[in-house]
């Protein structure tokens, strides 16, 4: 009996779970490869970072979700190198893995256009580490403006900038303006959590930029109401212990003072899909991401198929689709079909179409925008509609029941269970976070 039609998958998120699922029936042997052990519903996590939700409630482990499906394992590892003629794809362990079809999907990682050090004071918000670090940062600065007499010192620790307007950003910004003025209202003595400023600096001349221009200013309307400041059409030139530089349009430089910095803006390829470009030669475009045929596959090379953030990929306008989780799934569900066919013999299959179930972004309770099969709607039906997506597409049911829980009391009570300030001891961090602000200080003035 010959041996099964091998696929391989290297990531486990919204594409590579979606085709290893809609390969559950075929007759092939499916292995599905990620450097995590779970998978993680990223557009959630910037509730992590303020405190609404655990980490535990938007991931869930990949060996649980796909435990049921016989034809398919799981393993642990990071895939590092790609041999496309022998069909082999090194893990960074050492061992290797071979396929008869591969499929592509480690998604992409921040990108600091090529200012890599300004992460140390601006973390991004790409994994769970990152938004514990994001969460023990925002509550970190309103503990130390309650300890700090100098207002002018406090003002700093209260001025929180999030570089960035597009979702991630403005669902950030909306969710900060909530806590300022809502959660920690009557939690301090010595500080006014509303007095915080909230800015949002972005290079375009309007927030979600790849949404109607009617929903973008609907959604700085909603941000403004929250007290998020909105600094449009400036350019990130500087980040350091002391805040930002920005670069207008007119070429003038402005400076925002502030302690805290979060980045929400650029996101680059993953190294391995730099390495599968390398090795296969294949065209790359903007930000790296790599061209492929209209069936996703890399050109000369019809074994591998490349989904999600890291392929280059047009509708029927020559419009590029954009990074989002429906796209993923869409063409991890469609090269699951593709490879399905071809196993039984069949090569008649149509191009891969995205077909847009909308735009969404939450600004804040009862407040959002979205463009739903090509309605505008904003406000509370907007939020509405954003909260029965969301919870649809929550990987376990579980973690439906717990965070469908947790919005209700945030909704009725505006508490934030998960404002845990984790890792380093909060006092240590104050002084870490202090004496790294003074020596950027005392580097200036000389």
């Amino acid at each position: 009996m010959p041996d099964k039609h091998r696929v391989v998958i290297l990531g486990g998120g919204f594409g590579g779970l979606n085709a290893a699922q809609a390969l559950n029936q075929a007759p092939v042997d499916v292995t599905v490869v990620d450097r995590r052990n779970f998978h993680l519903f990223q557009p959630l996590l910037y509730q992590v970072a303020t405190g609404a939700l655990s980490p535990g409630e938007i991931a869930a482990p990949i060996r649980g979700v796909l435990g049921g499906q016989k034809n398919t394992r799981v393993l642990l590892g990071e895939a590092v190198d790609i041999d496309p003629k022998a069909r082999q794809v090194q893990l960074k362990d050492g061992t290797s893995v071979s396929y008869d079809s591969l499929i592509v999907a480690t998604g992409s990682q921040s990108s600091y256009f090529g200012h890599d050090e300004w992460s140390e004071w601006a973390p991004p918000l790409k994994s769970v580490e990152d938004a514990t670090m994001v969460r023990h940062r925002i509550l970190l600065a309103f503990e130390t403006a309650e300890r700090v007499p100098d207002p002018a010192e406090r003002a700093k620790w209260l001025t929180f900038v999030i570089v960035g307007g597009g979702p991630t950003g403005v669902e950030l910004a909306g969710a900060l303006g909530e806590i300022a003025h809502h959660t920690l209202l009557h939690e301090f003595r010595s500080i006014r959590p509303e007095d915080a400023k909230i800015i949002v600096v972005d290079g375009s001349e309007r927030l979600l930029s790849t949404y109607p221009a009617d929903l973008s200013q609907k959604a700085e309307r909603q941000l403004a109401s929250l007290g998020v400041t909105t600094y449009l059409g400036r350019m990130v030139t500087c980040v350091d212990a002391n805040g930002i530089s920005a670069k207008t349009k007119t070429g003038e430089v402005e400076h925002i003072q502030a302690h805290t910095v979060i980045w929400a803006a650029g996101v680059a390829i993953s190294e391995f899909g730099r390495q599968l470009a390398k090795r296969t030669g294949v065209e790359t475009v903007r930000h790296g991401l790599l061209k492929v045929n209209p069936n996703l596959t890399l050109p000369g090379y019809p074994d591998i198929f490349v989904i999600g953030d890291l392929a280059y990929v047009t509708d029927d306008k020559g419009k590029p689709l954009p990074g989002v989780a429906q796209v993923a799934m869409q063409g991890g569900s469609y090269v699951a079909r593709v490879i399905e066919k071809r196993v039984e013999g069949t090569s008649d299959f149509k191009p891969f179409r995205y077909f847009d179930k909308g735009e969404l972004a939450v600004i804040g309770r009862g407040a959002a925008v979205a463009k739903v099969f090509g309605a505008h709607l904003s406000g509370f039906i907007a939020w509405l509609v954003w909260l029965f997506i969301h919870l649809l597409y929550i990987v376990e049911f579980q973690s439906r029941v717990l965070v469908a829980v947790e919005w209700g009391f945030l909704y009725l009570t505006w508490n934030r269970g998960a404002r845990l300030i984790t890792g380093q001891a909060a006092s240590d961090s104050i002084a870490a976070t202090t004496e790294a602000a003074d020596k950027v200080r005392a580097a200036m003035r000389s």
